[in-house]
């Protein structure tokens, strides 16, 4: 029986990551398939999250795909970019795609950790943790209706496969993967304060 991790182009479990650096290719498809998380809590209330991340992968790849000698890894990608000292577009793509990513780790995390609450409860929990400090009194209201259309618990885990017990397996091992990826991103934004102004 496959899951939802069985079928999708690139798990966070096999992007390479080598002396810290993040392979940018590998890292794309990955949190592309990552969006296709949102289609199975089955709310157009989503729509607006999962067009915030593939518009942040799309400013991403764009870069790769114009610079691709000085973009293999992520880290490499935002030095080129910020070296030019033009525009910051895939930098700050970057940064918020990772923002999101990491909403969508802590939102998992938290219902992986609280088998009795509800979607509904870890993702507002997971949104007030991470998203919520750099949202707009305009963004807040959509992004928390998105949360509030959040189906049953075991509905959504149905939806990810019918085998629970392989379901939960590798749902662990890509969270892990994820938050370690989402970490290393944000350790060197801060390194470098490349994060500044945007």
């Amino acid at each position: 029986m496959s899951t939802f991790f069985d079928e999708q182009k690139k798990s966070f479990v096999d992007v390479p990551v080598t002396d810290g650096k993040i392979s940018t290719a590998e890292f794309l498809d990955a949190s592309e398939s990552l969006i296709k998380l949102f289609d199975l809590l089955g709310s157009t209330a989503f729509t607006v999250v999962k067009n915030d991340l593939q518009g942040n992968v799309t400013k991403v790849r764009t870069r790769l795909l114009e610079t691709p000698d000085k973009s293999a890894t992520l880290q490499d990608l935002v030095l080129n970019e910020i070296a030019e000292k033009k525009s910051k577009t895939a930098t700050q793509g970057l940064l918020w795609l990772s923002r999101g990513l990491q909403f969508t780790a802590q939102a998992m995390s938290e219902t992986v950790d609280n088998k009795d609450k509800e979607l509904k409860k870890t993702f507002t929990d997971a949104y007030n943790k991470t998203l919520v400090k750099y949202h707009s009194f305009v963004v807040k209201p959509i992004f928390k209706l998105a949360m509030n259309a959040c189906p049953y618990r075991k509905d959504f885990f149905e939806k990810l496969g019918q085998d629970q017990e392989k379901v939960l397996k590798q749902l662990i091992e890509w969270l892990e993967a994820l938050e370690s990826i989402v970490k290393i991103i944000f350790e060197f934004f801060e390194s470098g304060n490349y994060g500044k102004g945007l």
